[in-house]
């Protein structure tokens, strides 16, 4: 079972627990009554490397975010964790490696219902194709 800011959660509920317990933990003041404004209009993602067991919390804020206001959440966030008497992930009694990495970059959808308009993955691949293809200098390491 997981484990996260402690609160027992199951595997593909993390995200929203995440977003939830960091409203929750948030304290009364000027900068945490921001906070938890700009979460409840974030997305948290999250991801976990089987290979080093590193958890990933992914919270992609809305564009109009400026610097400071991501510094808000940065700094509110460290505060949770230096405070909080329990691990921020868990599982099955075991404290895990975590980061948590605010960003306001999204990725275009090449595929499916909401693509990205004017975006399609033959786009995204043409300069890499056209480079394959174009004159240049040749890969001294390649003997062909």
């Amino acid at each position: 079972m997981w484990k996260i800011l402690g609160v027992n959660t199951i595997y593909i509920d993390v995200p929203n627990t995440v977003k939830s317990r960091l409203i929750e933990l948030a304290g009364d003041g000027e900068k945490e009554t921001k906070f938890k404004g700009f979460m409840e209009r974030s997305e948290v993602m999250f991801l976990l490397n089987g290979e080093t067991e590193e958890n990933s919390f992914f919270i992609t804020v809305p564009e109009d975010l400026g610097p400071d206001d991501i510094q808000i959440m940065a700094d509110v966030i460290l505060e949770i964790a230096k405070t909080i008497e329990f691990p921020f992930a868990e599982v099955e009694g075991t404290e895990q490696r975590y980061q948590v990495i605010i960003t306001n970059n999204k990725e275009p959808e090449l595929l499916g219902l909401n693509r990205t308009p004017g975006i399609s993955a033959a786009e995204v691949f043409k300069p890499i194709i056209k480079s394959l293809d174009s004159k240049g200098k040749m890969n001294p390491g390649f003997y062909g």
